[in-house]
């Protein structure tokens, strides 16, 4: 049997026979749930943790630890594995084709999950890099790398080659995108140092698991603060964005049985989105030490992300055109709908906290983290879970969801506790930043002490915890409903058979239609193929050719926007008194690090007259050179630290609070009692300092003689404690423990712009 495959009657092909596997769907379908509801717990526990401290039980579920397993967890465990699932079940039936290799499929699936067990056990170990979405090691970054790319890359556009239907539709442009952007991101922004290797090739043993694990990026301070965000806003950008709107252009119109509102309306979004949303990174970083040209930049194309963003929302929601009768009693269109309407406020509200007048008061405040969680669970959330029940009878051949109820109870459960959520920490954001910048009549801050805004926080904190703990209840409901469903599933899968013609060398699309605005503006034939997007009807079965067109489009701003931060010299004065961390400092960064201390401290004093009131001189480009990684933070649940070192030089004073944070009235640190038992491992210090050398870090003798000086520098902070300490007993053998370690970066933070070229060249020698 034959079927014309054009309008040219002498292209024919015959048809071919195959089936989907929707095996590995179902696989990355349970996956979606499992880790859903993991990540959505580990939120809970993190929010009991704010309001009631006392929550923090042992330093491996402490809230520094753990809040990146939440936002890994939460991102590339839930989301990730519904992007998988989405791609999988769609890709094979818009191509009409099977995956183009099962075992690739399969290796992918138990790929992705391993790199999630990894993160499960390496972040709660303090193993991490401390940059924000790209805390993991560099052993899984290069997992993730070859299961990414090598796995589901080769998989997917192997697919596309191969497919049986000519023409790509927008979902698979957006998955494109997607796929092109994250390697982009993932590749630049993970360029480091791994310590084990360094170690390993000079001595031929490795002293330590963390040694082998630990890695030093080959950026530092403002480059490193900029590669950072740049990928951070764009893994937001096209992994949890793109990705969903292919999900949405798919699934909603499935649900609805509706086509999609407008064609050409999707092609405008997505060029628009693909090419504007690479510039936006450097918006969070305004009024920091990063070029103002940069950060300017980034908000001037945060704004111009309402256009597109909206443009996508309306082509959704007006897919419901003649449905919206149905979305009163068909729950999954409920989740879509919300879910659409999510993403419209929250691509609203990026643009408008990209306003420096508005991110003034909005960063580092918890009114990031409500506008983050809006996205999240209102946007991803509930479109994975109206892709979840749209697919549960399909996927497991049953006549139905096994309850409506059940499904609407979960919709209207998750809506409350969203709002719970996002509502009261919208409060406690807009409070945080009014309080920090409130002056009294006499000119003086009318709140002179931070934790005077940490307490006004709580009331707030506890209703968080409550959303949250209501939006978990509902996805236990949701998890219940889903199960059920699958328990009624047939002894024995049907593996339906379909059939579709080959794809034949020659195509024609014919003449485009001829619509009234270009004949009665006389734009004639050319124009108007233009206009109704026929060019682009050619780019869409060209996969490969669109494939080179988008990696042009994400590539050309990075381009534009890196280059310039890293050769213009002037963008980071060099300031002669700043010199490197000693070993010991080192260490102590290190562990500040592993703590995951910069979760809820900010090492970055912004030019705005409140901050340098509470906190001191502004940050300059040229202190944070040798910062490996960056510290300059996103968030502040407690004081910046920048210049702690200044402000607050006494040794028995951290040593005292790091063991009770609880004598400062109101605080809600967890207890660092755990480094009062843990010594430092002396013997790691060299391999790492050796590391950093080979980046640049001028250093003198300490290259061969880390050790020796990390010890002396020991004894002479133990000396300081055990002369000043008067709250907590001390422990034997202080200058081995770690805490010393981690005190020696907190007296050095901020300390050397106060010192005289004279007294930096004394120390330099000194070091040498």
């Amino acid at each position: 049997m034959t079927l014309l495959q054009s309008q040219t009657p002498q292209q024919v092909s015959e048809l071919e026979s195959f089936t989907y596997d929707d095996a590995i769907v179902r696989k990355f379908f349970w996956a979606t749930l499992i880790w859903g509801l993991v990540a959505f717990l580990v939120g809970v526990i993190l929010a009991v943790q704010l309001a009631y401290p006392q929550a923090n039980l042992i330093p491996e579920i402490a809230f520094g630890r753990l809040r990146p397993l939440h936002t890994n967890a939460a991102i590339f465990a839930f989301a990730g594995n519904a992007i998988f699932t989405a791609v999988y079940y769609s890709t094979q039936r818009l191509c009409k084709c099977r995956m183009w290799s099962d075992k690739l499929s399969k290796l992918h699936f138990w790929g992705w999950q391993l790199i999630i067990v990894s993160a499960a056990i390496t972040l709660p170990l303090g193993i991490t890099q401390s940059k924000e979405y790209a805390e993991l090691e560099w052993p899984i970054d290069l997992a993730i790398a070859v299961v990414w790319l090598g796995l589901f890359g080769t998989n997917f556009l192997m697919t596309l080659v191969k497919r049986r239907e000519r023409h790509m539709y927008v979902a698979l442009w957006f998955y494109i995108a997607s796929l092109v952007a994250v390697t982009i991101l993932h590749v630049f922004n993970n360029i480091w140092i791994p310590v084990g290797v360094v170690e390993f090739l000079k001595t031929g043993e490795v002293s330590s698991v963390s040694n082998l694990m630990k890695s030093y990026p080959v950026y530092a301070g403002v480059q490193d603060a900029f590669m950072q965000w740049w990928y951070g806003h764009n893994a937001v950008a096209f992994f949890l964005t793109t990705p969903f709107l292919g999900l949405m252009y798919y699934f909603l119109p499935k649900a609805a049985k509706r086509p999609v509102f407008s064609y050409k309306l999707s092609i405008i979004h997505f060029w628009s989105l693909v090419f504007i949303y690479i510039w936006a990174g450097p918006h969070h970083l305004h009024y920091t030490a990063l070029p103002q040209w940069a950060s300017t930049l980034g908000m001037a194309f945060s704004l111009m992300l309402w256009m597109p963003s909206w443009g996508g929302m309306i082509n959704g929601l007006l897919t419901l055109r003649g449905a919206w009768h149905k979305v009163s009693t068909d729950p999954v269109l409920k989740f879509f709908v919300v879910g659409v309407t999510f993403y419209g406020m929250s691509t609203f509200e990026g643009p408008l906290l990209s306003v420096k007048t508005v991110n003034a008061l909005s960063h580092y405040t918890d009114w990031t983290i409500a506008h983050v969680h809006a996205g999240t669970l209102g946007w991803n959330s509930f479109m994975t879970f109206g892709m979840l029940y749209w697919l549960a009878p399909r996927l497991f051949q049953t006549k139905g969801i096994y309850s409506v109820k059940l499904v609407s109870l979960h919709f209207w459960m998750g809506t409350i506790g969203i709002l719970l959520y996002i509502i009261s920490i919208y409060t406690a954001g807009i409070t945080q930043g009014l309080m920090w910048r409130a002056f009294n009549e006499n000119g003086t801050l009318a709140f002179p002490e931070f934790i005077e805004t940490v307490t006004k926080l709580m009331p707030f904190y506890w209703i968080r915890a409550i959303g949250g703990t209501v939006f978990l209840a509902s996805s236990l409901i949701g998890a219940y409903t889903l199960f059920m469903t699958w328990r009624q599933r047939p002894a024995k899968y049907d593996v339906p058979t379909h059939q579709a013609p080959a794809l034949t060398k020659y195509y024609d699309d014919g003449p485009p239609p001829v619509s009234r605005l270009t004949s009665n503006a006389g734009i004639g034939h050319a124009g108007d193929r233009f206009l109704q997007g026929h060019w682009h009807r050619r780019w869409e079965r060209l996969p490969v050719r669109f494939t080179v067109w988008v990696v042009v489009a994400v590539s050309i701003a990075s381009i534009f926007e890196i280059i310039p931060t890293f050769l213009i010299k002037s963008n980071v004065p060099k300031i002669t008194t700043v010199l490197p961390y000693t070993p010991l400092e080192i260490a102590g960064r290190d562990i500040y690090i592993a703590e995951g201390c910069y979760n809820c401290h900010s090492q970055m004093i912004r030019p705005i007259f409140s901050e340098t009131e509470r906190y001191g001189d502004y940050t300059k480009p040229g202190e944070t050179i040798y910062d490996r990684p960056f510290q300059w933070g996103s968030r502040r649940i407690g004081p910046d630290l920048a210049r702690e070192g200044k402000t607050n030089p006494n040794a028995a004073w951290h040593y005292d609070h790091f063991y009770d944070p609880r004598t400062t009235k109101g605080s809600i640190m967890p207890s660092y009692k755990h480094l009062y038992e843990r010594d430092i491992n002396f013997a790691e210090i060299q391999p790492r300092i050796v590391s950093l050398a080979l980046l640049g870090t001028p250093y003198g003798d300490a290259v061969t003689n880390a050790e020796e000086m990390a010890r002396e520098q020991a004894r002479q902070v133990a000396d300081s404690i055990r002369e000043g300490s008067t709250v907590t007993e001390l422990v034997d053998n202080l200058e081995d423990k770690q805490v010393v370690a981690l005190i020696a970066y907190m007296q050095r933070l901020g300390t050397d712009l106060t010192r005289t070229p004279d007294e930096a060249a004394t120390e330099e020698g000194a070091s040498e």
